[in-house]
């Protein structure tokens, strides 16, 4: 069977990938990138027939996904699993993958470069090296980047291509941290005051924070089949994907950008009544079945959902408890968004595994759900189905 390329596409991209030049650096380049922020960039070209934002995928690790693309002209699809048949798409939006280890001043040069005017970054939070919310300055790696070497690190990459640059940049993490942008800016504010000099460019620079949202979960043997099916070639980068997909941005850039709020991206002045919404209604209510699932036997979230009892106590967390707390942002209603949750946890073709969502739950349950416990107790309330998720982890750790 073929490969999958411009020589043989039996679906085309929205937009022709050779009519894209490179103005998106990304960083971070697995399968989420390729199944959020890559399908959002190529459908507002197609939109807009704006062809300046071709993307530079960087990976930060192994030359796996250059090796996967390269023979693809960068082509690869999407497989979405819903609760139909599966559905598929073909993305042209990545125009050069760069593999970080193997050439670290090609990445800086890349960043650097006037065309480029801006960075996306899933690094995973252990990708940006702090330490109790400041940058790591005893990581061996950040002091090796501060010795002057091409850098290796997220921040030291940027650090260098920042002080090259004549024109701001605008660098959007798209990272499950809260406030990830401003917790970006400071981390590379304190590289360049370990430097000892901070650029001009630097100042005007804009670090505008976001959430994302959308299930990505691992390809197997068994979806590179189907993809091959669907498409009549075969693909060896195609990524898995639930039909959701939501992307809040800060409006704080520095200059030129996608249209990404053409293609479904939501662009507002504050998105922390965004994510205290998927903290408290979405992982709250993840994190409880994963634990009350695990402890019934259940593999996976589909199939905890499916049972009565538990979606009724996931119901009643997210219409009880954690609504009341919550003030909603305009464009999101709170108990159409709750039920989209339940409705996506029961998706069955994504097979998320309840022993997967309930790892480092003492990382994540105070985040997810004492919050809310103490606004309901302020309240006067008795947050039972809380008290019963957290009994649940003791239970289940």
């Amino acid at each position: 069977m073929n490969r999958l390329s411009l020589a043989h596409l039996p679906v085309a991209p929205a937009v022709d990938p050779r009519s894209l030049s490179v103005g998106v650096v990304h960083l971070g380049l697995g399968a989420f990138h390729r199944a959020h922020q890559a399908v959002i960039t190529e459908r507002a070209a197609a939109l807009t027939g704006d062809t300046r934002w071709g993307i530079s995928g960087v990976s930060q690790r192994s030359a796996t996904v250059r090796e996967q693309l390269a023979p693809q002209d960068g082509l690869y699809a999407v497989l979405e699993r819903g609760a139909g048949d599966p559905t598929i798409q073909v993305i042209g939006s990545i125009r050069e993958v760069l593999t970080a280890p193997e050439d670290p001043e090609a990445v800086v040069a890349r960043i650097a470069d006037p065309s480029v005017s801006v960075v996306t970054l899933t690094v995973t939070e252990k990708g940006y090296r702090a330490k109790n919310g400041a940058l790591d300055l005893d990581d061996p790696e950040i002091q090796a980047d501060l010795t002057g070497r091409p850098p290796r690190t997220v921040v030291g990459q940027l650090a260098a291509a920042l002080a090259r640059r004549n024109e701001p940049l605008t660098i959007v993490s798209c990272d499950n941290l809260v406030a990830n942008g401003p917790f970006l800016r400071r981390l590379v504010a304190e590289y360049f005051e370990a430097l000892g000099k901070v650029p001009e460019v630097f100042e005007a620079s804009r670090f505008p924070a976001s959430m994302v949202d959308r299930i990505v979960p691992a390809t197997t043997d068994a979806d590179r089949d189907e993809a091959a099916r669907l498409l009549g070639v075969r693909d060896e980068a195609v990524v898995v994907a639930e039909p959701f997909l939501q992307w809040i941005i800060e409006d704080d850039f520095a200059g030129a950008r996608p249209a990404w709020e053409q293609a479904g991206a939501v662009l507002t002045s504050d998105v922390a009544p965004w994510e205290q919404a998927k903290l408290r209604i979405l992982n709250a209510a993840h994190s409880m079945l994963a634990y009350l699932g695990a402890l019934r036997g259940y593999e996976t979230i589909a199939e905890a959902v499916r049972d009565e009892e538990l979606a009724a106590l996931a119901h009643t967390l997210i219409t009880d408890d954690a609504i009341p707390t919550l003030t909603p942002p305009d464009g999101l209603d709170l108990s159409s968004y709750g039920a989209t949750v339940l409705e996506r946890f029961a998706n069955p073709a994504l097979k998320h595994r309840t022993t997967q969502v309930a790892m480092d739950g003492s990382v994540k349950l105070p985040v997810r759900l004492l919050g809310t416990v103490e606004d309901r107790l302020a309240a006067g309330a008795e947050p039972t189905t809380l008290a019963l998720a957290v009994a649940a982890w003791m239970v289940y750790a």
